[in-house]
């Protein structure tokens, strides 16, 4: 009875191992489970065991799951949902190869979300009115378990055309750039600024959704530099702010030890997290 139950124990062990190391829903029942791949690209796993992918380049320099000979895809067997908040080749990322792969749906702008089908090949009925929406709509996923808000960035957007030629245009409309406020049903609500400038009506993200958790982006160049990104941690009051969007390009900011001391000063919580590591939340708590 012993040796089976050693052997059971070993089965069981072997199966989370090969869980962790494939990207299926890792996060404990009950438990939000928050991933960072390097730039803007973040897992999110509900307590119901919904993947959701934000602005999933997965492949790209600072994930320790890509490079010479690696795809970062290779081990991914589930997303339920591609979230992306504008058309840039960093913010798009892998999300068509992902999609065909897993059957995600797309959760992005109208405009964006068809120029992906027309050029790039998204599978058209990975999307739909259901998951399709614009600034200032609210829709509901992952089966009510998450609530997902559309709220203005201050950037620009533009898809990448691969058919680009004599009577095709380099890019192509992206649709209006955005931030996505998600609200996590028994879990926290996050919010991802996507590439946004610094804007004052940032304080009415904090009264409609006072979200928990910051995702924000602090390269500089192309958005919010240190600086501004801790202002804009504190205008939309989260408790916990984790920086994005630095590192991955010489142009970028190159550590986020300037923005973590400038939160602190805020009494904001600041985590720098690793490429490849993740947190996670029991209810609103972070777990330590």
């Amino acid at each position: 009875m012993r040796r089976m139950s050693a052997v059971l124990s070993g089965v069981i062990a072997a199966l989370a191992l090969t869980l962790a190391s494939t990207g299926s829903a890792l996060a404990a029942d009950g438990v939000t489970q928050l991933t960072w791949f390097g730039h803007a690209a973040f897992r999110i796993v509900t307590p119901k065991g919904k993947v959701l992918y934000v602005d999933p380049w997965l492949n790209n320099p600072l994930n320790p799951a890509a490079g010479k000979d690696k795809d970062a895809l290779r081990g991914i067997d589930k997303a339920d949902y591609i979230l992306i908040t504008h058309g840039h080749f960093d913010h798009v990322g892998d999300s068509v190869a992902l999609a065909k792969k897993t059957g995600a749906r797309l959760v992005t702008n109208f405009e964006l979300g068809s120029n992906m089908a027309r050029l790039l090949g998204y599978p058209k009925d990975q999307m739909g009115f259901d998951s399709l929406m614009n600034i200032g709509g609210e829709i509901r996923i992952a089966d009510g378990e998450v609530t997902v808000a559309m709220v203005p960035a201050i950037h620009s957007s533009g898809l990448q055309n691969p058919h680009a030629g004599p009577d095709e245009a380099d890019m192509v409309y992206g649709g209006n750039p955005a931030g996505f406020v998600l609200m996590i049903k028994d879990g926290p609500t996050i919010y991802d600024t996507g590439d946004t400038a610094y804007f004052s009506d940032m304080k009415l993200i904090r009264e409609q959704y006072h979200p928990d958790v910051g995702l924000i982006n602090i390269g500089g160049h192309f958005g919010m530099g240190p600086g501004m990104a801790a202002l804009a941690a504190k205008t939309v009051g989260v408790r916990l702010a984790i920086p994005q969007h630095y590192a991955t390009f010489p142009i970028l900011t190159r550590d986020a030890g300037g923005w973590a001391k400038a939160v602190e000063k805020a009494h904001i919580k600041p985590l720098v997290m690793k490429p490849g590591a993740s947190i996670q939340f029991k209810g609103k708590t972070l777990e330590k």
